[in-house]
């Protein structure tokens, strides 16, 4: 006796993302990452703090129009965000300070040993290469900050 055939399952509707948030202040999201654990936090436009949903860590959210900046931890690598003009930002994985140099107090000189190009805190007296361990005085005449981009060697 033959067995009878059951239709195939319909297939599965594609996944649509939600629209776009307005542009006319109706409703729109933004994003920062959480001081506690670093997860990215959304939160609509507008909050003043975000509380994470992971660690109940509260993040303040700097006003709007603020210029933000980022900088690599010394301590841990880590990628942190701070606004714009601060002089020195505090890791909160690591708890390490950290100097927060606009371009302008930063300069270049090469290596004394290897010719290697070095950037370090404008007014240091000597840098060492972190290629060949070889520490260079810093005199004027081979220097340049990167507000100049002009390399006198």
């Amino acid at each position: 006796m033959p067995v009878p055939l059951a239709p195939y399952p319909s297939p599965p509707t594609p996944y649509a993302p939600p629209p776009p948030p307005a542009t006319n202040g109706g409703g729109g999201q933004s994003q920062l990452v959480c001081s506690g654990c670093r997860n990215l936090l959304l939160y609509p436009v507008g909050a003043t703090s975000v509380c994470c949903a992971v660690c109940n860590a509260v993040t303040a959210v700097p006003p709007p129009g603020t210029e933000m900046a980022q900088l690599v931890c010394g301590g841990c690598h880590t990628l942190l965000m701070y606004i714009r003009g601060a002089t020195s930002v505090q890791c909160s994985c690591c708890h390490t300070v950290n100097l927060a140099l606009e371009a302008n107090q930063v300069a270049h000189v090469n290596c004394g040993n290897c010719r290697m190009l070095l950037m370090y805190q404008y007014g240091a007296r000597s840098v060492k290469c972190a290629v060949c361990t070889f520490v260079t005085p810093v005199g004027a005449s081979t220097t340049t900050t990167t507000s100049d981009q002009k390399f006198n060697i």
